[in-house]
């Protein structure tokens, strides 16, 4: 009997030191994983910068040159002094409205309606407040004479809302996810073309829409933050006309 007991209490150990030996070897994994997610993370976000620092020091790089001045002159010979067509006051806010068009139809996204609208109102109020303070620190004339030109304030936002589009179904929808900044570069291209902005204008403007956006999704901020999750349905439909844009919301609880 006192054999059995012995040998009893010797298995018990054993499965206790497996247990703790486990537990031990489960939180490094853990760690490790945490570790390399975090790696990837890091050079992810490294990648994703390349493009919109490309575009800022490039802007800042033919801000002001004769190239730019010689440009915008070609431009405007070729499509007439007397051309404008405020296209570019709709096109900016397109990716907003095929996002939420998205979430409609049911396409996956990487996150909740409520997430991306805050995520997309975090971008652009960064985004926004970058570039408006740069056109009171620089105070450069516009092309047609007006002030505040640098950045452009309609390209910053119009690749604010592109990149949001981009994160949110970049993985599900390629196709969606990469149309918001064929938008956002026919809105930059009109802002020149109606002789708003010049060409650093536009790229520091898309540089600094599309780094805002990029950060707010690798820190996402208030990442916990969502009164909707038990939201059974939603339906959102974008209203534009000709002097106002805005969205009719309609909820489930």
């Amino acid at each position: 009997m006192r054999i059995i007991l012995n040998n009893t209490l010797l298995i018990i150990l054993f499965f206790n030191l497996w247990n703790v030996k486990s537990q031990s070897l489960n939180n490094q994994k853990i760690n490790v994983s945490s570790k390399f997610t975090d790696t990837i993370k890091s050079k992810s976000i490294f990648k994703r910068s390349i493009v919109p620092v490309s575009l800022i020091g490039l802007g800042v790089f033919v801000n002001k040159s004769h190239f730019e001045r010689q440009l915008q002159t070609d431009l405007r010979n070729k499509v007439g002094n007397n051309y404008n067509l405020p296209i570019d006051d709709y096109l900016q806010f397109v990716p907003v409205a095929e996002m939420y068009m998205a979430d409609i139809y049911g396409l996956k996204a990487k996150n909740h309606w409520f997430d991306q609208t805050k995520y997309l109102f975090i971008s652009n109020l960064i985004s926004s407040t970058i570039t408006h303070g740069l056109k009171r620190i620089t105070q450069k004339t516009r092309p047609n004479g007006s002030p505040n030109s640098f950045p452009s304030g309609h390209t910053t936002l119009a690749f604010t809302n592109a990149a949001v589009l981009y994160n949110e179904f970049e993985d599900s929808s390629p196709i969606l996810a990469y149309s918001g900044y064929a938008f956002a570069t026919t809105t930059g291209a009109f802002r020149m073309i109606n002789n708003k902005h010049w060409l650093s204008d536009v790229l520091v403007g898309a540089g600094v829409g599309i780094l805002a956006t990029e950060l707010v999704y690798y820190f996402e901020p208030l990442k916990n933050f969502n009164p909707f999750k038990k939201v059974k349905g939603m339906s959102v439909v974008p209203l534009i006309d000709d002097k106002h844009f805005g969205f009719y919301a309609q909820i489930t609880f």
